[in-house]
């Protein structure tokens, strides 16, 4: 019978270079990741805060009634039942199938004529409300796309420093054959 020797590991010469690079590579997505991270949490606070700060509830009509616009399927919600509104509204157009000016009516909803008998012309209120449902659902949909980078942001930022930490942990044996 013969003893089995156990040798200690050996160095390889230019291992050296591969735990330099692992290193600087995990240290790089930790701290990127851990940012990344961070950032995401404080985007959806940040993003959550504003909301609270409006105090909007959405209506009763809504597809999730009677409930604080503050995350994004709420924001989706209110945003929906905006669009539904201002549709009902202007009888099923959209601000670009609407006239710029219509003529204005009297109290017996006929049309006011000038001197040469022709129809007195006024600005669209109806096409001019899309403005301000525009801006609004843009504003909740900006709300939502924020919500999800943040979601991204966490969750890649998630992934690099588990990957950060799979280099580190390598690192260690890589200067061993």
């Amino acid at each position: 019978m013969t003893a089995i020797e156990v040798q200690p590991p050996r160095v390889v010469e230019g291992k050296g270079r591969t735990s330099l690079v692992l290193a600087v590579a995990g240290i790089m997505a930790l701290v990127v990741g851990l940012g990344s991270v961070t950032g995401g949490i404080v985007g959806a606070w940040y993003t959550y805060d504003q909301a609270v700060a409006q105090s909007v509830v959405t209506p009763d009509d809504a597809a999730i009634p009677e409930i604080p616009v503050r995350g994004p399927f709420t924001m989706w919600a209110q945003s929906d039942i905006i669009t539904h509104h201002q549709l009902d509204s202007t009888e099923g157009l959209y601000y670009a199938e609407m006239e710029r000016e219509v003529p204005q009516l009297d109290e017996a909803g006929q049309p006011v004529l000038d001197e040469n008998g022709e129809p007195v012309m006024v600005p669209n209120e109806a096409r001019a409300s899309w403005i301000n449902a525009t801006a609004l659902t843009t504003a909740l949909g900006l709300g939502i796309v924020s919500y999800a980078l943040c979601a991204f942001a966490i969750a890649s930022g998630l992934a690099l420093a588990f990957a950060g930490y799979a280099f580190l942990h390598i690192r260690k044996r890589a200067l061993i054959v």
